[in-house]
């Protein structure tokens, strides 16, 4: 093969490595043109497509334990990745090595030679990406996929799939200079990957949302399960456990899930989860599966605990929804008096309103940025999180020294708290030594999705 062709695991990085572009670039038909060459691997098995706000990761991983559970051979694609490339595909409940990840490149390399040579343009990182992942599914002959949205919905690479059941987990306010300035607005971009005569999952949204939601329904024709009409958390309790949460779902009820994840608005996207998969089904799910698949499931990077004494919380909230959510958290199952908060922003942030929601819960601020050029410099973020926070703040960089220098400063009953953007999360995972493969770290800058 020729030399463009990765041979290893290092090559096969290196051959996507090298088509990581220079911004977004909307449109299908790159991924569809790609797909037809290596005869559409995307249509082998059933989907299930999940847009949203925020909790799009941990619904993917929650709907693939759970249909794991009842013995199905699951793919899931997800995005970005933490640490490696491979992390973003799992199949069975394992995620890829990287033996497997040089395979699923190999096996889809010539056909994107053939189309930059047919075209004399490169797909984006993204979209090879995700046609790695539609083509080892494929392979690994999956009976159902569970795949993520990168941005928004109607012109991401993911889109190209006719997914039996579309999933959004909630609308909120997140790249607008992308999807728009209005929830109506952020929730038709979402709402485009409803297929024709498909069915659509929603968790709970604003009315505004809503309506958009059902433009797209009145279009498509489309059945639609809507979070506290068709299915709903009936009950939410906390004990040393976890969550005990009760769903009624769509077709039957589950009682008392230990969810073993923290967050309630976790509890919130298992019902979603719950209710997708009973779409697919069709059917009322195995109570012992549901519950097997809720008490394990695991959602790295989100509202993990990274260490005790002191205790450390690592949380990928990077929009103000997302902030919200950890502080509710941080009330709820947590006992620090305060918190030592590190925190890394990326892009066009307003990071004053980001962080409000902490305001009286922080002792102390430690801004560090990532190794991304898209990173907000430390000082700047130090700069705008004390005056939001009325909080003393240092610039500490990198994530490693920045994470040190909180926990040195984390006395009696003060936590730590790491948040921001991903790339900070999953540095912030491998300075803590929570990640445990064995595989060299490779978090590269992906200029197609602005997290």
């Amino acid at each position: 093969m020729g030399s463009d062709y990765p041979g290893d695991y290092e090559a096969a990085v290196a051959f996507l490595d090298r088509r990581i572009g220079d911004g977004i670039r909307p449109g299908l038909e790159r991924i569809e043109h790609l797909m037809g060459l290596m005869g559409d691997p995307h249509r082998a098995y059933p989907v299930i497509h999940v847009a949203g706000t925020n909790g799009k990761t941990t619904v993917v991983r929650m709907i693939a334990d759970i249909l794991g559970a009842h013995g199905l051979f699951t793919g899931a694609f997800t995005s970005p990745h933490l640490h490696r490339v491979e992390d973003r595909y799992s199949t069975g409940g394992a995620s890829y090595g990287p033996t497997h990840l040089a395979r699923a490149v190999e096996d889809i390399a010539p056909f994107v030679v053939m189309q930059e040579e047919q075209f004399d343009e490169s797909p984006t990182y993204f979209e090879l990406t995700a046609a790695v992942g539609f083509a080892a599914f494929a392979v690994d002959a999956v009976d159902v996929a569970v795949v993520e949205v990168g941005l928004g919905g109607r012109y991401d690479a993911t889109n190209i799939v006719q997914a039996d059941v579309s999933v959004i987990t909630g609308i909120a306010f997140d790249h607008m200079s992308y999807l728009g300035d209005t929830q109506r607005e952020i929730a038709a971009e979402k709402a485009a990957i409803v297929k024709q005569g498909g069915r659509l999952v929603t968790g709970p949204m604003s009315a505004e949302a809503l309506e958009s939601v059902a433009e797209r329904i009145d279009e498509t024709g489309a059945s639609w399960h809507r979070a506290g009409s068709e299915f709903e958390v009936v009950s939410t309790d906390r004990d040393e456990r976890g969550w005990v949460v009760t769903v009624q779902g769509m077709h039957g009820r589950y009682e008392d899930l230990v969810l073993g994840i923290h967050g309630r608005h976790q509890t919130v996207h298992l019902g979603t989860a719950i209710a997708a998969c009973e779409a697919l089904l069709g059917r009322a799910l195995d109570d012992a599966a549901v519950r097997e698949a809720a008490a394990t499931v695991r959602s790295p990077g989100r509202l993990e605990v990274g260490g005790l004494a002191p205790t450390i919380l690592i949380d990928g909230a990077h929009n103000e929804e997302g902030f919200h959510g950890l502080v509710t958290a941080i009330d709820e199952e947590f006992d620090e008096g305060s918190w030592v908060l590190v925190i890394g922003v990326r892009g066009d942030r307003d990071i004053g309103a980001l962080v409000s929601s902490l305001d009286g819960k922080v002792s102390h601020i430690v801004a560090t940025q990532a190794d991304d050029h898209m990173a907000v410099a430390a000082d700047k973020v130090a700069e705008a999180a004390a005056a939001s926070l009325h909080a003393p703040a240092e610039a500490v960089v990198p994530v490693a020294e920045a994470i040190e220098h909180a926990i040195a400063m984390a006395k009696g009953d003060t936590g730590v708290v790491v948040a921001g953007s991903l790339y900070v999360i999953g540095e912030a995972r491998h300075a803590l030594s929570l990640d445990n493969s064995a595989s060299p770290v490779h978090r590269r800058f992906e200029a197609e999705i602005p997290e």
